[in-house]
């Protein structure tokens, strides 16, 4: 049986609080905070997120792991749950508009450390002239044609929650390749459940679109913003969207 301590009891209701976070901890296992195999946030970091002790982090854990939906080796813990994560590299790739290798396609990324532009800076929270990680990507065809340029925006808490992404501060020289394909990826094993909102519209007096990207987390603190510009006479954007299903309701009902 779990040991306890005076922090395992929630002091408004009888059922032990690592009962309590077993479960809170479950649904976001269940909504894809965290993907099927994934290794959790350690005992701290979950400490910290549900406002609890590390013991009664440990309690619940071990309660989920009886129940077999997560399970423990040498990397930590993981969430066994199957299916997918709501958030697939398909539906959700980095940067945006980013399109896989191909024959007769030449893509350029690279990542400097500087302020970013005006608007980035306000939608991100930094203040004028503070530097941050400045992600550059470029693709178009052999002949030129499709071209696609994106500019991404990091914030403070991006680079302070996702220890991927901050390991490039100090090789962000704009030189080195860096397509940072997972970041999408790195800040879900940190934690942090992705909300986007993408709004495009046409640049006047082109045949470009411009695609522009807010991403923000589960406690609505900005993670990051993009700027891609497209050659539409070229090319298309192609969205991909999965909706949940809807439970049928039987007949008579």
């Amino acid at each position: 049986m779990a040991r306890t301590t005076p922090h395992d009891h929630s002091p408004t209701e009888g059922e032990p609080l690592y009962r309590r976070i077993a479960l809170e901890l479950l649904g976001e296992l269940r909504d894809g905070t965290v993907p099927p195999g994934e290794r959790l946030p350690g005992e701290r970091r979950l400490a910290g997120h549900f406002g609890v002790s590390r013991e009664t982090v440990r309690q619940a854990l071990e309660l989920l792991r009886r129940d077999g939906l997560v399970a423990t080796d040498r990397r930590g813990s993981h969430a066994t749950l199957p299916g997918l994560p709501v958030e697939t590299p398909a539906s959700l790739t980095f940067p945006v508009g980013a399109r896989a290798a191909a024959p007769g396609t030449v893509a350029r990324a690279t990542v400097t450390w500087e302020p970013p532009p005006q608007d980035h800076a306000e939608a991100l929270g930094l203040a004028p002239g503070r530097p941050t990680l400045i992600h550059r990507y470029r693709c178009a065809t052999a002949d030129g044609r499709g071209l696609r340029t994106a500019v991404t925006s990091f914030s403070a808490v991006a680079l302070a929650e996702v220890a991927e992404l901050a390991r490039y501060r100090d090789r962000a020289d704009g030189t080195a390749t860096a397509h940072l394909r997972r970041a999408y990826d790195w800040m879900r094993r940190a934690g942090l459940t992705l909300h986007h909102r993408d709004a495009i519209t046409r640049l006047e007096g082109t045949p470009s679109v411009r695609v522009t990207r807010h991403v923000h987390d589960q406690y609505a603190r900005p993670l990051e913003m993009t700027d891609l510009v497209v050659d539409a006479q070229q090319d298309a954007l192609v969205y991909e969207f999965t909706l949940p299903g809807r439970t049928p309701t039987p007949s008579g009902a």
